[in-house]
This record gives C-alpha cells, structure tokens and sequence, in this order.
C-alpha cells in the first residue's frame, strides 16, 4: 500500500467516524477525540505493516542465497566476506 492511497483511506476513515459520532449526538470533544484515537491507530497500524514488509524484503534476498548456494552444493560453507564484523576485523 503507498502512503498517498493510505492517507485517502485514513481521512475516509476518520470522517467516518466523525459521522458516525455526531449521528451518535456526541459533544464536539469526544468526536475530536475518537477521531484522535482512531488517526492513532490507523498509524500504528500501517507503522506495523511497513515494518512487516521491510522485514519480508529484507529476508528475500538471504533466502535466495542460501537455495542457490543449495542448488551449488556448497551448502554449509561459508565465504571469508560473510564472517568479517567491520572495518576493524582484519
């Protein structure tokens, strides 16, 4: 999901609630609360899922290496690069 289209469903979704509150005959302070809270969640929310897909992505590309080192038979060797810490492992 990009952000423009979340923000679009975010402020759909807001409004809804906003609605739904004044058919609710509540006070101007608990719409703008509950459109508050629910802004807050939707954050969270979407904070969450892209967290979730950095994760999946970052995963991808280390899966792929280890099915074609697979394939190579070389499975359970491991080069020089992939055992250095930093620039001051040398």
């Amino acid at each position: 999901m990009t952000l423009p289209r979340f923000i679009v469903g975010m402020i759909f979704v807001i409004l809804v609630v906003a609605i739904w509150s004044v058919l609710d005959s509540a006070s101007v302070g608990i719409v703008l609360l509950r459109a508050f809270v629910v802004a807050v969640l939707l954050q969270v929310g979407y904070f969450v899922y892209v967290l979730v897909m950095v994760a999946r992505q970052s995963r991808k590309p280390a899966e792929a290496k280890d099915a074609s080192a697979r394939s190579d038979g070389t499975a359970g060797t491991a080069d020089a690069d992939d055992l250095t810490i930093g620039p001051l492992s040398r």
